[in-house]
């Protein structure tokens, strides 16, 4: 898995997506439902979290089968800060290798779609990034186009290469019996799904969940990376999928995901709300009742069953889902089914801080369904203090090539205002 416009651009979308114009999806697929139009935004703060259901998203439901709206002209919903437009446009000449070459689960875009932006971005300079997107993408919004963010970032915890009395909690490396499976080499109908598990006699078996693992399942086997100081620090490195070790010398190591053992994510968050623990439900207030009740702590994180191993990172990182270093502040984790990874996204949220155009170069476990992202906000205490307060809604749409609205029309048998 891995790592926010001003408020004119926000209140612009309410005149203009009256005006909005949709495809019809394939038969069989649902149409977007009206959009209320977004509302001021409250002044900038770390708000605590408040879990929501994921976007509703029927099995098999990609993009394209979604429904897509015409948005407004680029011009209108661009931010004001030069310096976020810049982080963006960096962010997507590193993406486009990559955006070229990907096969876009969306079913949206081929790469050569990508061609005419990306043979071009290396000659336009940061200042010239607001011209840059409004010259080579048009808007399109995925369903109700209704966003929801998070925000993640890029920990540091306390830790060492080899076990000390105070540093014992070990990172592991991706076990080798841990067997990915494509299902879809099995039926048609389970193409793009998999499993992750371990072979047992002639069974083939759910692999290890973290109970077992914290247990000690994996002990033993050479598999330790290295350790960390604080079981709380760890877990949250791993929903982080990456992060730093600040070793005993004061040097540095850095560690991204590597693997996941096929378990379900379960946000441990939500559980304690609900079970009355904790009022909100920022990551500042997780750690804290956590490390108050240890033992009962303990038991809660091992109730998320899903467990990440990790990989020394020797490069500029932490590295996202393109296999590039992800951008502070313009980097999003999407759904590949609904957005192409490497694509721009302009975000227009209650959260100025988080509005803006962002790239998607990352994926995540829990970011899944249409318009439903990670925002990426960097390291230091200023990042962990934004991603871990971050609850931002409002509207998401898609920067494509220009051209592509019209296409993706044609494709659905629908007519093109």
């Amino acid at each position: 898995m891995g790592f926010r416009c001003r408020q004119a651009a926000l209140l612009c979308l309410a005149t203009l997506l009256a005006g909005c114009a949709h495809i019809v999806p394939p038969a069989g697929a649902g149409r977007p439902s009206p959009r209320p139009a977004p509302t001021a935004a409250p002044p900038p703060r770390p708000a605590p979290v408040t879990p929501v259901p994921a976007p509703s998203t029927a099995p098999g439901e990609i993009a394209i089968t979604a429904g897509l709206t015409r948005g407004p002209d680029i011009a209108a919903l661009l931010p004001s800060d030069k310096d976020q437009l810049a982080r963006a446009l960096r962010a997507f000449r590193t993406s486009c290798p990559a955006l070229i070459r990907r096969t876009d689960q969306s079913g949206l875009t081929s790469g050569s779609d990508w061609q005419g932006a990306c043979a071009a971005v290396s000659s336009w300079s940061d200042a010239q990034a607001g011209e840059f997107f409004r010259r080579y993408f048009e808007a399109v919004g995925i369903g109700n186009t209704r966003a929801y963010a998070t925000g993640y970032y890029e920990p540091e915890i306390a830790g060492c290469r080899a076990p000390m009395t105070d540093c014992a909690v070990p990172l592991y490396r991706t076990p080798p019996d841990l067997i990915s499976v494509d299902l879809g080499l099995f039926s048609d109908e389970l193409k793009g799904k998999s499993i992750r598990g371990k072979v047992a006699g002639a069974k083939f078996i759910p692999y290890d969940d973290r109970a077992q693992i914290i247990g000690g399942s994996l002990a033993g086997r050479g598999l330790e990376l290295a350790y960390a100081r604080d079981p709380v620090e760890l877990f949250f490195l791993e929903v982080q999928g990456s992060g730093r070790l600040r070793l005993p010398d004061g040097s540095v190591m850095r560690v991204g995901y590597a693997g996941q053992n096929g378990r379900d994510y379960t946000g441990i968050g939500k559980l304690m709300k609900d079970r009355g623990l904790i009022q909100a439900g920022s990551m500042q207030d997780i750690m804290a009742w956590l490390r108050a009740n240890p033992a009962e702590g303990a038991a809660i994180m091992n109730e998320n069953r899903s467990y990440v191993f990790f990989r020394e990172l020797t490069g500029d990182g932490p590295v996202g889902a393109l296999s590039v270093p992800v951008t502070a502040r313009a980097t999003v984790a999407a759904d590949p089914r609904f957005v192409p990874l490497g694509a721009p996204v302009l975000l227009a949220l209650d959260r100025p801080e988080a509005t803006g155009i962002w790239v998607a170069q990352d994926t995540g476990g829990a970011i899944k369904g249409a318009n439903r992202f990670d925002t990426f906000w960097g390291a230091g205490a200023d990042a962990r203090m934004i991603a871990g307060g971050m609850s931002a809604r409002g509207t998401a749409w898609l920067l494509l090539p220009v051209g592509s609205y019209a296409r993706l029309a044609s494709q659905n048998g629908a007519s093109t205002p």
